[in-house]
């Protein structure tokens, strides 16, 4: 399963809505990422593709300081699944791939 590309998610978490872009390339072979959201840029961490599952972890300061693990489940150009921090209840991730622009979208 190809988990490579941009990413629109949103994740519902008890304090709102929260809209990221999640970014994943390979690089020398492996899975790479960063997520854009709040006014941040942040690195993934311990990323793991294991067929359509899909795993990582990252910190952020806004709208708290929280480490988040999230655990995704990738169909097609859909994921669903859950975000979680700490002790906290899980929060629901659902998300949608970017389409990658053709030269043909460029002519039109």
């Amino acid at each position: 399963m190809a988990a490579e590309g941009l990413w629109d998610l949103t994740i519902s978490t008890p304090v709102g809505r929260i809209d990221a872009v999640i970014e994943l390339a390979r690089q020398a072979g492996v899975l790479t990422g960063a997520a854009h959201g709040a006014g941040e840029h942040v690195p993934l961490d311990d990323i793991t593709l294991d067929g359509d599952r899909l795993t990582w972890n990252q910190a952020i300061t806004k709208p708290l300081r929280l480490n988040l693990a999230f655990a995704i489940t990738i169909d097609g150009d859909t994921l669903t699944g859950t975000s979680r921090a700490g002790r906290l209840p899980a929060s629901k991730v659902i998300g949608r791939r970017r389409a990658v622009p053709t030269a043909a979208d460029d002519r039109a």
